[in-house]
C-alpha cells in the first residue's frame, strides 16, 4: 500500500520529538496504520542537532512544503496565530490533510479552519492542542459520544499547577517559585499565558466546544491568572479542607455554557486536588459514564509527540475515507450553526461558593458591618475565621461563603473595599465541590 508522505513544519521542541518517534517507530506505526508513514519534507528555520534529517528534503520556506504536490498531510508545529494560520489555510487549499498542536490556533482560527477544510474534504487534526500525550480529545469525541457531558474541570496549565504545588508543599511565595519554573524550563521568559490562564483558556475553549457541540468562542472565555495567591491563601485553604488550584471549568445549564479560568478551591479528596507539578487532568461528568479523570504529562517533547503520532495514525486509516463518514472535527454536525448553539454565560451569571480574605482594623463591630453586607446581597456565611492581628492592628478574616451568584459577590466586594476599616483589596477565590453526583 502506498505510504502516506508527511510534510513536518517546525522542528523545534515538539517538531524534533514528533520527527524522532515517527523515524524511531515507523516499523510499529506502519503496522498499527496499514501503510508507511513517511517523512516527505521538513519545514524549518534552523536545523534540530537532534534530529537526524539525511536523505529527507529540508527547506526553511515552510509554505514550500504546504504547496509540495508529494506530500499528503501537513504537520503545522510552528506555533503562534497568524504565520500558522496562513499556512494551514495554504495546505487545505492545496488538498492536504492537517495535524496541530496549536492550541492557540485552533481556539481562535478553528471556526475558519474547520470550514475550509470540510469544503476541501480534507482532516484537520488537533489532538496533541491540549494535555499534550493525554488523548482528552479522542476520549470526548469518541468514547464518551453517547453521553451528554455535563460539566467538565481541568488542570491544562503545567506551570501553573507546578507554581501552586510548591508554593503548597515548600511554604514559598509566587513570584520565588515562578522564578524557579523559568529556570528550569518549565515557565517561559514571558509567562503571562501561563500565570494568567490565556494557555488554559485556549485549551478549554476546544474541549468545551468538543463536549457540548458549540462553536469555539475563545473571546468569550473568561480567564483570571495566580499572581494574586499568596501562601497565607495556600495555607487557610488547607486548614479548611481545601487545595488551590489553577482550573479549567466548563458546565452546561439551560441558560447557557460557562467558560472560565480561574484560581479555584476544590476538596481535599477530590482526585483534581492530587495532581502535582507539572503534570495535567482532565476530570468530565458523563450522563451515562459518570465521572472520568484523564492524567498525564500535558507538554513536553515525546508526550506531545505521542498525540502528534497518534492523530497522523487516524489521518493514514481515514485518508480513503468519504470525509461525510468521518467523525467530525469538533465531534457534532452542524456545529458552526451559531444562530442555534448554547450562549456563553457571562461571568456575573455564574454560581458558585467563595473563599473571600480581608485585613480589617481590630476594633469592635467590624465583623458586623461585613456580615451585614454579605446578608444584604443575599451571600450566607459558611465559615469565618478571624486571625491575631498583624502590625498595624490590621486582623486578616477569612470568609467561607454558600453559593451565590457571582454579580451579587461583586457588588458584596465593592460594598466591602470602601469600608473605612478595611484594608487593600479584597481576596476572592471562587469554590467548586467537583460533585461525582452532580
Amino acid at each position: 500500500m502506498n505510504p502516506v508522505r508527511v510534510g513536518l513544519c517546525g522542528l523545534g521542541t515538539v517538531g524534533g520529538g514528533t520527527f524522532n518517534v515517527l523515524t524511531r517507530n515507523a516499523d510499529e506505526i506502519a503496522r498499527r496504520a496499514g501503510r508507511p508513514i513517511v517523512i516527505e519534507q521538513v519545514g524549518a528555520r534552523r536545523d534540530n542537532p537532534d534530529c537526524d534529517t539525511a536523505g529527507i528534503k529540508t527547506t526553511s520556506d515552510i509554505f514550500e512544503v504546504a504547496r509540495n504536490p508529494n506530500i499528503d498531510v501537513l504537520v503545522e508545529l510552528i506555533g503562534g496565530y497568524d504565520v500558522a494560520r496562513e499556512l494551514v489555510m495554504t495546505a487545505i487549499e492545496n488538498g492536504k490533510h492537517v495535524v496541530t498542536a496549536n492550541k492557540a490556533l485552533i481556539a481562535v482560527h478553528g471556526n475558519e479552519i474547520f470550514r475550509a477544510a470540510h469544503e476541501k474534504g480534507v482532516i484537520v487534526a488537533f489532538e496533541a492542542a491540549v494535555a499534550g500525550g493525554i488523548p482528552v480529545i479522542k476520549s470526548l469525541r469518541e468514547g464518551l459520544a453517547g453521553n451528554r457531558i455535563q460539566w467538565l474541570a481541568g488542570i491544562i496549565n503545567g506551570t501553573g499547577n507546578y507554581i501552586l504545588t510548591h508554593m503548597r508543599d515548600e511554604g514559598r511565595a509566587f513570584d520565588d517559585v515562578l522564578a524557579e519554573a523559568q529556570a528550569l524550563g518549565y515557565a517561559e521568559a514571558d509567562p503571562t499565558f501561563d500565570v494568567e490562564g490565556i494557555d488554559a483558556a485556549h485549551k478549554l475553549t476546544i474541549l468545551a466546544s468538543i463536549a457540548f457541540g458549540v462553536p469555539l468562542q475563545f473571546d468569550h472565555a473568561y480567564t483570571e491568572g495566580i499572581a494574586r495567591i499568596t501562601f497565607d491563601d495556600v495555607e487557610q485553604a488547607d486548614n479548611l479542607g481545601y487545595t488551590i488550584k489553577h482550573l479549567g471549568i466548563t458546565r452546561r445549564s439551560e441558560s447557557g455554557v460557562e467558560l472560565r479560568v480561574h484560581p479555584t478551591l476544590i476538596p481535599k479528596e477530590r482526585l483534581l486536588a492530587n495532581v502535582h507539578g507539572v503534570k495535567n487532568a482532565i476530570a468530565v461528568m458523563g450522563d451515562a459514564v459518570g465521572p472520568t479523570l484523564y492524567y498525564g504529562a500535558g507538554a513536553g517533547a515525546e508526550p506531545t509527540a505521542s498525540a502528534v503520532v497518534a492523530d497522523l495514525l487516524d489521518v493514514a486509516r481515514n485518508i480513503a475515507t468519504d470525509h461525510d463518514y468521518r467523525v467530525p472535527y469538533l465531534a457534532f454536525s452542524g456545529i458552526h450553526d451559531e444562530a442555534n448553539a448554547l450562549p456563553i454565560l457571562p461571568m456575573e451569571e455564574i454560581v458558585t461558593a467563595y473563599y473571600l480574605r480581608l485585613l480589617a482594623v481590630d476594633r469592635p463591630g467590624v465583623l458586623a458591618r461585613v456580615a451585614t453586607i454579605l446578608s444584604e446581597q443575599g451571600i450566607s456565611i459558611e465559615a469565618i475565621i478571624q486571625k491575631e492581628a498583624t502590625e498595624g492592628e490590621l486582623v486578616p478574616i477569612i470568609l467561607m461563603t454558600h453559593r451565590t451568584r457571582e454579580k451579587h459577590m461583586n457588588e458584596a466586594i465593592r460594598q466591602l473595599e470602601s469600608l473605612a476599616d478595611v484594608a487593600g483589596a479584597v481576596t476572592r477565590i471562587r469554590v467548586e465541590s467537583l460533585d461525582e453526583q452532580e
